[in-house]
């Protein structure tokens, strides 16, 4: 299946389902692809669970989804700091699910579901609240927590540059969950700053190979 192209994001974000995973890139606002989430908040889809490394920031991105009470549940490594108090309100006021997962067995969890990987077992956790209720294994006397992959429905990314194959590059630390995000969703869609001919990129630099896209748009022109 070849990688389609996109004008605008409300057109690449169409037929992103009620229910739907879906895993959104970016560290803080590093690599968030914010024209694709406020293109999904006007598309409407509701009863989201989003994975995502943290859970919003300020009024805008992930946070301005959170806001208009569309997300079910929050997967993340760190839900809150300050300026988090979109996610805060909810969670304290009910209106939200949490479910907590440390920062590499997050990134390891979709690098599984990518990989094909059934299950995997980690010390990450271990003998905390986070283990409850999770399978256990002692292994050369070090006690290892049992983690499942997370696969989304769709991923919702930021990154560099687009060939016209939808081989990705990312610019420096916005790279961060967007390549494993990309191989661990059914659909991958990516919001780029430029698109290139075919052949403009180094292959060797080359992050995300266009097999993993489905979807690309361009962001928007800045003044």
């Amino acid at each position: 299946m070849s990688t389609r192209f996109f004008e605008h994001a409300d057109e690449a974000v169409a037929g992103i389902e009620d229910g739907s995973t879906v895993l959104v890139g970016g560290f803080g606002m590093a690599g968030m692809p914010v024209e694709l989430i406020d293109a999904l908040i006007r598309q409407g889809a509701k009863d989201l669970t989003v994975v995502s490394n943290n859970a919003g920031n300020g009024d805008t991105g992930l946070a301005a989804l959170l806001a208009k009470g569309r997300v079910r549940k929050v997967v993340c490594s760190f839900p809150r700091q300050a300026d988090s108090w979109v996610f805060d309100d909810l969670y304290r006021s009910g209106r939200i699910e949490l479910e907590v997962v440390p920062q590499g067995n997050l990134a390891e969890r979709m690098r599984a579901a990518g990989a094909g990987i059934g299950a995997f077992y980690c010390p990450t956790g271990a003998g905390t609240l986070l283990a409850e209720g999770k399978e256990t294994r002692e292994i050369d006397g070090r006690t290892y927590v049992l983690e499942y992959p997370i696969k989304g429905d769709v991923a919702l990314i930021g990154a560099h540059r687009s060939d016209r194959m939808g081989n990705l590059v990312y610019r420096r630390t916005a790279r961060n969950f967007g390549p494993v995000m990309a191989t661990a969703a059914t659909t991958v869609i990516a919001q780029v700053r430029e698109i290139v001919e075919t052949g403009s990129l180094d292959p060797e630099a080359v992050v995300t190979p266009g097999i993993y896209v489905d979807r690309v748009v361009q962001e928007a022109q800045r003044a």
